[in-house]
């Protein structure tokens, strides 16, 4: 039996899983409407036979291999294969533009590319932008194979045939293969700068998977539902390789034939899998809200006040966290448990009845929400990461959470928060969160500039701004690269404002802030054109009428006055970084335009840019007027 100190390489947790947990299921895949089971010992099979397969086409150690696929078992297979064979995985986002993807196969020099059939008519329009594309594998194809494209099936058995042919080469391959090896190129999404290559080895991984560990240990009958894309560097770490860890078992979504039909199936998927865990993302985890207050609408008068009697008694209950039972609030605890058994259990059939709790990652996650959930009995232990980080930096976690706090630090691992100047600070005061460990990446491939500017003597300097309090919880702020830098130098990161104002605003899509070294802040907003014209309707006025316009206008104006002196919001935010002035936005944020990447953040970079007319007018005297004409053409555009 392998022991820990000898994992150093994803192909050890892999191995040491197949001499724990042979016959223990791994993955599981829906084929022919039923979840089909696949153990360790199997999966391991699959991942030799690509291996040798990547070998027999020619992949030499340290060639790079691009991964285009929504999550299947074959995804697994591939990375794994790819790691087997001594190569470097290239895991990209189906959620990529063609040009996203040329750029990122080019960039990384991948000369193999695994590719689901969704997506293999578009590679094919585009190979001839990727001339150092050699070979392409598609997974269940539905197309001949033809020239440099291979089914993945055929990849497999070309492997066995290739293993009889030369017996031991494999072994010999993956027994090179070292901790300093790298393991995967994984390119940023851009929401700041352009795409990055972030350079993460065997080593980085092993390392994260062994800290994450040591604020929630998984116990090998755990299942989770991996909704996350599976290039998504949470759900890469945590879902496929933590759990591969400790043996337990993780579900893909039935994709079905386009991304639409995936998302429909989730709900169904999570009846039928009945995971313990979701790792979950904000942008999910208010949809999920959404569609639980649609049914209990649904249900009637008497189901919704039971309903939002329980929020009320659960809410003061649990506070502002998990210690719950002390001072008055031990008194609730017979109301908490009345609510739970009428409400909130049902409810909690909505994701099979076995859940847990949610692990969140990705962009910050508003208490509000974190509150909502833990009444619900599935809190949301929020997280923190970077991929750079491989990216797990901290987490709550079932025995210790705080509503707003990322949790505590992983460990082994150094952290500390510095100011501008990279002078570590005291506990409680607010910087640069910096940290140092296992898990931090070797580099960004091929830009030397942006690897010195974030590797300084060991230290990974992160880009977000935090503190942490007198109990070791941290506390991410935003991003230092979006903050808001007033005239006078002071700094503020906008995201809270942002998310404050869309959570309790049903009027605007979206708001994204801009105040650099500027004489006021201005708010960039998409208006919500449902809500606007139904506001509109009740004031007995045509939403598309120059009255209507005017009016909705200023019901934006007024729904962002609400945060200053005298509002309902009022003392949320320092009134310095309050929008002073709005600019509607002609057209949405979205993927299409590229001001919202795959995982739902906004890109404030692109956004600024694209909107830099619109946003130049307000700085204007004539522009400080929501009702100027700028504003009101393109609110008469929108509500067409």
């Amino acid at each position: 039996m392998m022991k820990e100190r000898d994992l150093n390489t994803i192909i050890d947790l892999l191995e040491r899983s197949c001499g724990k947990f042979p016959e223990q299921v791994y993955l599981w895949e829906k084929r022919d409407g039923k979840y089909e089971p696949t153990s360790y010992a199997e999966t391991r099979a699959h991942v030799r036979d690509v291996a040798a397969g990547l070998m027999a086409a020619g992949l030499c150690k340290g060639d790079r291999v691009a991964l285009l696929s929504e999550g299947c078992n074959a995804w697994v297979y591939s990375e794994l294969g790819v790691l087997y064979a001594g190569g470097v995985n290239v895991p990209l986002s189906m959620k990529l533009t063609p040009a996203e993807v040329v750029f990122r196969v080019n960039h990384s020099g991948a000369r193999f590319l695994v590719v689901s059939d969704y997506y293999a008519d578009t590679v094919r329009r585009i190979e001839a932008e990727m001339p150092a594309l050699e070979r392409v594998f598609v997974i269940r194809p539905t197309r001949p194979a033809e020239g440099k494209y291979t089914s993945f099936e055929q990849l497999e058995t070309d492997g066995q045939a290739w293993r009889q042919a030369h017996p031991g080469e494999l072994e010999e391959r993956t027994a090179s293969v070292t901790a300093d090896d790298l393991a995967n190129i994984s390119y940023t999404s851009g929401t700041t700068a352009e795409p990055k290559g972030i350079m993460l080895s065997h080593g980085n991984y092993v390392s994260n998977v062994l800290q994450s560990d040591s604020l929630i240990q998984i116990p090998s009958w755990y299942k989770v539902l991996l909704f996350l894309p599976w290039d998504h560097s949470f759900a890469h770490t945590v879902g496929i390789y933590s759990f591969m860890y400790n043996g337990a078992s993780l579900a893909a979504v039935d994709f079905g034939r386009s991304p639409m039909e995936y998302l429909r199936n989730i709900p169904v998927n999570l009846k039928e899998v009945k995971p313990h865990i979701l790792l979950s993302v904000p942008a999910l985890a208010k949809n999920f809200r959404k569609n639980i207050e649609a049914g209990i609408h649904a249900k009637g008068g008497l189901v919704r006040w039971l309903y939002r009697q329980g929020l009320r008694v659960a809410y003061r209950y649990y506070a502002t966290g998990n210690y719950t039972g002390k001072g008055f609030r031990h008194l609730l605890r017979p109301l908490v448990w009345l609510a739970d058994s009428l409400v909130f259990r049902k409810v909690r059939e909505v994701f099979g009845g076995n859940l847990r709790f949610f692990i969140g990652g990705g962009a910050l996650l508003d208490t509000e929400l974190q509150r909502y959930y833990c009444a619900l009995g599935i809190p949301m232990l929020q997280g923190y990461g970077l991929s750079e980080a491989s990216p797990v930096i901290s987490s709550n976690r079932p025995q210790l959470y705080r509503f707003g706090s990322s949790g505590q630090v992983v460990q082994p691992m150094d952290l500390k928060i510095c100011d501008d100047r990279g002078n570590e600070l005291p506990c409680g005061e607010k910087g640069e969160i910096v940290i140092r460990g296992g898990n931090v990446m070797k580099g960004y491939w091929k830009n030397p500039a942006s690897t010195a500017e974030s590797l300084r003597d060991g230290w990974l300097y992160t880009g977000d701004m935090g503190y942490v309090d007198a109990q070791g919880l941290l506390y991410v702020l935003g991003r230092f690269k979006s903050l808001l830098i007033a005239s006078d130098g002071e700094k503020y990161s906008p995201e809270g404002i942002e998310e404050a104002v869309m959570e309790l605003s049903p009027y605007m899509d979206y708001c994204v802030l801009y105040n650099n070294q500027s004489p006021y802040t201005a708010g960039l907003v998409v208006p919500n054109k449902a809500a606007l014209k139904a506001y509109a309707e009740k004031q007995r006025v045509a939403p598309d009428s120059v009255e209507g316009c005017k009016l909705m206008l200023d019901k934006i104006y007024s729904e962002l006055m609400r945060f200053r002196k005298g509002g309902d919001c009022e003392g949320m935010f320092p009134e310095r970084w309050l929008p002073a002035v709005v600019a509607v936005l002609p057209e949405t944020l979205g993927e299409a335009n590229g001001t919202v990447n795959s995982t739902a953040k906004v890109v404030r970079h692109k956004v600024y840019e694209r909107f830099r007319a619109e946003l130049d007018f307000v700085y204007t005297p004539e522009g400080k007027d929501v009702r100027n004409p700028q504003n009101t053409k393109n609110m008469r555009e929108i509500m067409k």
